[in-house]
């Protein structure tokens, strides 16, 4: 597995300043954000600033995880819908424009809408996330759901159904594990019913569980890192694991993205260790 840290987690900070900070800390990788309101939305980065995060990539031998391209795909207004798909396909075509020998990094997403609305919007999720994972496909990139507590496909029992109707071969799921960790379910159940799917593993900090919990800074809170790298080992799981702080963390007062990396670091690479879980760095190469 390799330690990676997405830039999710730093809405101020553009990729040029994070990809050498990261590698410096000690990260294997990252994920660049593109999503509207960070300072690497797709549509700010310019053909310029696109071959500068890319030799940045190559220079500091730091590789990249995956592109976060978080965007709504229930939305109900026909603009707002059009706006959303433009910024997932320009994403996806970005991750195109970015790929390293490996191939183009996998497009993190999720598909929106509100918890307790899945049998309501399931059809629907299934024609529009099937027409986005086609044009993925068509260019060669992967596209990495994202379950998301507050959204429509809001547990994990619901995905396997969801890929077998889908039946696409380039979708593939990304576990922000906290999400289900505070409505009390166990990292070996999530694990066992989503590992053959991931693409990528994110990972925070938390404190209680549903309706009176927390999310925190890797360190700053309650869970058990060591028992999540051997639950998505015996998974079969051998991809990235990165550290994402929640906006809910980010939004209080005096918090730092650069002394949250680091203190993510140290918790995440001692957990590593204290795992026997060994990490992959891999040379990043011009495609």
């Amino acid at each position: 597995m390799r330690l990676g840290f997405t830039t999710w987690s730093m809405v101020t900070v553009r990729a040029e300043e994070a990809i050498p900070l990261l590698a410096s800390i000690g990260y294997d990788s990252v994920e660049i954000s593109v999503v509207p309101g960070w300072r690497d939305s797709v549509d700010l980065l310019t053909p310029t600033r696109r071959r500068r995060i890319k030799q940045l990539l190559c220079e500091y031998d730091i590789a990249l995880a995956a592109i976060a391209g978080n965007t709504d795909l229930l939305a109900d207004d026909p603009d707002e819908l059009a706006e959303n798909w433009q910024i997932l396909t320009s994403t996806i075509d970005l991750a195109v424009e970015w790929a390293s020998h490996d191939g183009p990094p996998a497009v993190d997403t999720y598909v929106g809408g509100e918890a307790g609305q899945w049998e309501q919007k399931r059809e629907l999720v299934i024609d529009r996330l099937g027409r986005l994972c086609d044009y993925a496909a068509a260019r060669g990139v992967r596209v990495a759901l994202q379950p998301h507590m507050d959204g429509a496909l809001d547990t994990p029992d619901k995905v396997p159904g969801l890929v077998q109707a889908l039946d696409r071969p380039n979708l593939g799921i990304t576990l922000d594990i906290n999400d289900f960790t505070v409505q009390g379910i166990a990292v070996e159940e999530v694990a066992n019913l989503l590992g053959r799917h991931l693409v990528l593993a994110q990972v925070k900090d938390e404190r209680g569980r549903l309706p009176d919990y927390e999310f925190a800074v890797p360190g700053d809170g309650e869970f058990d890192y060591v028992r999540y790298l051997h639950a998505l080992q015996a998974a079969g799981y051998d991809g990235d694991v990165c550290v994402e702080i929640s906006l809910r963390v980010q939004r209080r007062p005096g918090f730092d993205p650069t002394r949250a990396a680091i203190q993510s670091y140290r918790v995440l690479a001692a957990a590593f260790e204290a795992a026997g879980v060994p990490r992959a760095r891999s040379a990043v190469r011009e495609h």
